[in-house]
């Protein structure tokens, strides 16, 4: 037996069609508005639900966006910071017995490459063909003597930096106090 649930024609209580189901009462309304009833009282109680599972999920959201965020800051510091003692160590190499403070130079080439970096929290060292200077300033009396002469051609220069690494969020710090974002670089000296 087919039974047929959408059909055009009116349905009355006895299962009369068309003309003949005008004189019976018409239940069909009554039985769709009572499903609409429950289907809405049991809906009802999800109102809101949307809301509140929001409201969970959002401090972990906003969380995880600063934590991208912060780490994004890290890693831009990190490639300026790369970037910078790249150009300080070609910097130093040209410069080769033209400069009596090759420490000077080079430092202030990497203070210069890295405009987001704030030079007073950055430290330098370097190994100049097997001699270790640090700081900013390595000045000589001569191009033949001290940090200077260490610049001969063929020789190598190498240049190290360091910048803080600060991983907090909210408040809260992710990464060791002496954590440190370190770049060296070494060049053949022209």
């Amino acid at each position: 037996m087919k039974v047929q649930f959408d059909s055009l024609a009116p349905v009355s209580a006895k299962g009369l069609v068309g003309k003949h189901a005008a004189t019976h009462t018409d239940t069909r309304h009554k039985q769709s508005s009572l499903k609409a009833r429950i289907s809405f009282f049991l809906c009802a109680a999800d109102r809101g639900s949307a809301l509140v599972e929001f409201a969970l999920i959002l401090p972990m959201m906003l969380l995880l966006t600063t934590g991208i965020l912060i780490f994004g800051v890290a890693m831009n510091n990190y490639l300026q910071l790369t970037n910078a003692v790249s150009i300080g160590a070609r910097t130093l190499a040209v410069n080769a017995q033209v400069t009596l403070d090759p420490c000077a130079v080079a430092s202030s080439a990497v203070i210069a490459a890295a405009p987001g970096l704030n030079p007073a929290n950055l430290t330098f060292s370097y190994t100049l063909n097997g001699a270790n200077y640090s700081g900013l300033s390595c000045s000589s009396g001569s191009v033949s003597s001290g940090a200077a002469a260490m610049l001969s051609s063929g020789s190598t220069a190498t240049v190290t930096a360091t910048y803080p690494l600060n991983l907090s969020v909210f408040g809260q710090a992710y990464s060791a106090s002496n954590a440190v974002l370190q770049a060296t670089t070494t060049e053949l000296v022209q």
